[in-house]
């Protein structure tokens, strides 16, 4: 063998050796890569299960489990929200403060669990007779809100008459104040200002009945 064979077969084999290491580097790179893009993957599925696990908590978080309206805290936001709105289109905003009448003594003589219902009857009652995208809140135990956009106050007195007389049927009841929002209202005085109007409706209809009783008494 010539000097120049052997060194071209040394050549050669050294070559081979070099394509080996680079097929094998080219491999690993793959499966780095590979490993790369599954774990990218991994982490979209992770962060999708996440951002869904947060959806659920935000709706359980968001709505009263027994009566299915809008807890408190977030009702209110949707109160500045639709409050924000009709600022900006000019349509009238409407809040009803709905008070159920003397559940305190269906809790008291029947429990809460018959006081539950009442709850769930009336709120369901009220949804019944709104419209589907009004906005009904539980505001405090026995006292719930409704946003009306779009609706001025005799239209909701309207609305809200039906859901008496659907509620006598059971012998249940509500008191309701009515407030329309005006330019400078607040969430807090909007809220405010539907209590106050509930409570006056409340002295008016004792002022009524007792006039009534007084007159019965008449010779």
């Amino acid at each position: 063998m010539t000097e120049h064979a052997q060194q071209d077969r040394c050549a050669s084999a050294a070559e081979r050796d070099a394509a080996r290491l680079d097929r094998s580097t080219s491999s690993t790179d793959r499966t780095a890569a590979l490993d790369d893009r599954t774990q990218s993957g991994h982490d979209r599925n992770t962060a999708q299960v996440s951002r869904s696990n947060a959806a659920v908590d935000r709706g359980i978080a968001t709505f009263d489990d027994l009566t299915g309206a809008y807890r408190r805290g977030p009702g209110l936001v949707e109160l500045e929200r639709e409050m924000a709105r009709s600022h900006r289109t000019g349509e009238p905003l409407t809040l009803v403060f709905v008070d159920v009448d003397g559940l305190k003594a269906v809790n008291d003589s029947l429990g809460h669990g018959a006081g539950d219902a009442v709850l769930v009857d009336v709120a369901n009652t009220l949804a019944a007779h709104l419209r589907p995208y009004d906005v009904i809140v539980r505001f405090g135990g026995d006292e719930f809100l409704c946003l009306c956009q779009g609706l001025v106050e005799t239209d909701a007195d309207t609305r809200l008459a039906l859901v008496n007389s659907e509620l006598a049927h059971s012998g249940r009841s509500i008191s309701v104040g009515v407030a329309n929002l005006r330019a400078h209202d607040t969430a807090a005085s909007f809220t405010t200002r539907a209590d106050q109007a509930l409570y006056r409706r409340r002295e008016e209809q004792r002022a009524r009945a007792d006039e009534q009783t007084t007159q019965s008494g008449d010779p």
